[in-house]
């Protein structure tokens, strides 16, 4: 990961299995078995979206644990199960049920969780409380951080943040995207998920636009740990774009 005075910036995409990634950013001979070690030694994280879908196994988190090297961190999506319903203050269960699903075997790899509420879902101050409630500092004994991406204008407003930083959640800030970008400190880390890749760039964003993304992850880095995701845009660019990312970090 790029280390900046406070903390780190650890940079990725969403997962590391994608047919376009094939021969532009894979190798050719690197077979979809091996496409997790190869992208963990070329990036420093990635949000694993399968685990939005479905519960996975504690051998499988395992297994990724394994198979990427030190320092990799995997941020990971909370079940739809939990978010996608229409009190998010009723999810107890369902919050204890994914935490105990293994994921604590990613160990010291284990990066933040991301609670994505659906796009409708309007804001509401007393359940969003209850939900916030829900969500443990610790489990097992290690650590938790906790990241909300909301997708509704009505999230954009001060009691949101208010309640966001009472419970040391962050507020996952959506970059050239459809969503509303809420940029507030509510965390001791940051969490981004960046979205305007596009097609007609090498690298996804033009030279300058990494520029201002560099230096805005290096900001907020001053403050605690950032991470940092390509998601959506041009998606068979977001691997280069985050590595172009690196690059540019490394270089100071």
């Amino acid at each position: 990961m790029a280390k900046a005075k406070g903390g780190r910036i650890f940079v990725g995409v969403g997962g590391w299995n994608f047919p376009a990634w094939r021969g532009t950013f894979y190798p050719k001979g690197v077979t979809q078995t091996k496409e997790l070690h190869y992208a963990s030694r070329e990036l420093t994280s990635t949000e694993i979206n399968s685990t939005f879908y479905r519960l996975q196994t504690p051998a499988t988190f395992a297994k990724w644990r394994d198979d990427t090297p030190d320092g990799f961190v995997f941020s990971l999506k909370a079940p739809r199960f939990v978010t996608n319903r229409n009190l998010l203050a009723t999810a107890g269960s369902s919050v204890e049920k994914f935490l105990n699903s293994g994921v604590l075997e990613l160990g010291e790899k284990l990066g933040a969780i991301n609670w994505q509420l659906p796009p409708n879902m309007a804001f509401d101050a007393k359940d969003l409380a209850g939900f916030l409630e829900l969500l443990p500092r610790k489990s097992g004994g290690r650590p938790l951080r906790h990241a909300l991406e909301v997708r509704h204008a009505s999230f954009d407003s001060p009691q949101f943040v208010a309640l966001a930083r009472q419970h040391a959640v962050a507020v996952i800030e959506a970059g050239d995207s459809e969503h509303p970008r809420i940029e507030a400190r509510t965390a001791p880390f940051s969490y981004l998920r960046v979205m305007g890749t596009k097609a007609k760039e090498p690298k996804g964003y033009a030279p300058a636009a990494l520029k201002r993304w560099r230096e805005h992850a290096q900001a907020l880095a001053r403050e605690g740990d950032v991470y940092f995701y390509f998601i959506s845009g041009a998606k068979e660019r977001n691997p280069l774009a985050a590595r172009a990312l690196i690059e540019s970090l490394q270089a100071g």
